[in-house]
């Protein structure tokens, strides 16, 4: 390579072997994303925590003989804390307080243990409430293949610095599409593993009802699927983990995910929002390639997905997570957070949930289960294997779509309510589900497609996405500008 920079343009896979190979060091490696980040995060407003002195001191020290040994990578600023490292979550309030985690979370201890090094921590929105990352306290993220789009949220950060080649692996989490939707905006893969699958220990034992799932936005499904065997797994107090994998996801990936029965979403099952021509042509252009590589595909998906209780009774738990957001700020730092310490959006949301009784949550939690085991009959009992959809319903979003102001705090979920009626349902199934940039719009700009998996069958997935990224690969595109 004719710099070592451009190390990050291989996957974390490959990155790895050459570790194992003797040809790189992990301070080559960290050196190499220590430079693109530097290089191009001025730019796109990435990495809000650098971590280059704990990173270097790392890479020279010794570490666990892990399958990504060496290998640099992003924290999102959310949930997965790591010992010693701030921790803002998108608000003001953590970061006039220059908060900082004493202790890893789980995931983090494992991702340690295969090897990984932590580089930075990465822009999300305030305690990543919206599906784009624009939070007041560190501004816009801003996309690689266009300065002037979102990068989708919340993880819109780690998507941003994946996309241009700081890193190739970076942390995830998801709570309505917040894997996916950054992948489909940034043309990246982005799998939400089934509810369980990876441990939100040891501070919680769920969060918002069960619909965040932990990972990680990659390049490529092998990256994904390895990384997602080193951290899934049951951890002590967890209180349910989803059904354990018959063998490593690294095997499922090249493996024939044989004639597989495949439905067909191009339009909003709840009706409300219409679907961008480019992207309901893209899953129709999914749709011909499964069938040339021998797959049955027929327009048909659950029916239940209509459900019109749906958004208003995951708005219930939506406004709940952020009231309990700012309790558990105060549980965990003693500052109680005040207007004057969050956004509008949050503050006003907290504030409904105060006018929620405990009864009326647990009925809207009630509500989401029956509703899941109406859509789960698809896969179940009707014997279908994977929902194919877009993503999201239109291309990259352009930014400063969701401000919320004082005057109209709410703005930004009524903008939300357009972007993920094809991501969220499947938080509240608990459902694996995929988002591979397998097209681009018009303008080159990214479209990511959906692969909604069987409860627990992450395999079943990982062999089919892999099975489209041979046919139709998308390594070599980049953003131009990088």
């Amino acid at each position: 390579m004719s710099e070592k920079s451009d190390l990050m343009d291989l996957d974390a896979c490959e990155q790895a072997a050459l570790v194992r190979r003797g040809e790189v060091s992990p301070t080559e490696l960290v050196e190499a994303a220590i430079a693109r980040i530097e290089e191009r995060d001025p730019v796109l407003n990435a990495v809000v925590h650098r971590l280059f002195a704990k990173a270097r001191a790392d890479a020279e020290g010794h570490l666990p003989e892990g399958p990504f040994r060496g290998v640099p990578m992003l924290l999102k600023d959310l949930l997965a804390h790591s010992a010693g490292d701030p921790m803002h979550e998108g608000m003001l309030a953590l970061k006039e307080i220059s908060w900082t985690e004493p202790e890893d979370t789980y995931l983090v201890t494992r991702l340690r243990r295969a090897g990984f090094l932590f580089v930075g921590r990465t822009n999300t929105p305030e305690m990543g409430l919206l599906p784009t990352t624009e939070p007041t306290l560190y501004g816009p993220s801003r996309n690689p293949w266009d300065l002037y789009r979102s990068t989708g949220g919340s993880s819109g950060g780690s998507a941003a610095a994946v996309a241009a080649r700081m890193v190739a692996v970076a942390h995830a989490n998801d709570g309505g599409g917040s894997i996916r939707i950054p992948a489909s905006e940034c043309g990246l893969v982005g799998l939400k593993p089934t509810r369980g699958r990876v441990s939100v220990g040891p501070d919680y034992g769920e969060v918002w009802a069960g619909l965040v799932a932990e990972g990680v936005l990659s390049r490529s499904v092998r990256d994904s699927a390895a990384v997602l065997d080193v951290v899934n797994g049951p951890m002590p107090g967890d209180p349910y983990f989803a059904p354990p994998p018959v063998r490593p996801y690294a095997q499922e990936v090249g493996a024939a995910p044989g004639r597989l029965r495949v439905g067909m979403l191009t339009t909003d099952p709840g009706g409300s929002t219409t679907v961008h021509a480019d992207c309901v042509a893209a899953v129709r252009s999914t749709a011909a390639l499964l069938e040339e590589l021998g797959h049955e595909v027929t327009e048909d998906y659950p029916l239940s997905l209509a459900d019109p209780t749906l958004i208003s009774n995951f708005l219930v738990v939506y406004a709940a997570y952020a009231g309990w957001c700012l309790e558990d700020v105060l549980e965990k730092t003693g500052t109680e957070v005040d207007q004057s310490g969050c956004e509008p959006l949050t503050w006003e949301l907290a504030q409904m949930s105060r006018q929620t009784t405990a009864a009326q949550y647990i009925m809207a939690v009630q509500h989401l289960h029956s509703f899941a085991r109406k859509v789960r009959r698809w896969w179940e009992s009707e014997g279908h294997d994977v929902l194919l959809t877009p993503t999201i319903p239109e291309p990259p979003l352009r930014l400063g779509q969701f401000e919320s102001t004082q005057e109209n705090p709410l703005a930004p979920v009524f903008r939300s309510a357009g972007v993920v009626p094809f991501a969220a349902p499947f938080n509240v199934t608990g459902q694996p589900a995929i988002s591979l940039p397998l097209e681009v719009d018009g303008d080159g700009l990214p479209i990511g497609i959906q692969l909604v998996g069987g409860y627990g069958r992450e395999d079943q997935l990982l062999r089919l996405a892999s099975q489209l990224e041979s046919a139709r690969p998308w390594a070599d595109r980049r953003p131009p500008r990088f």
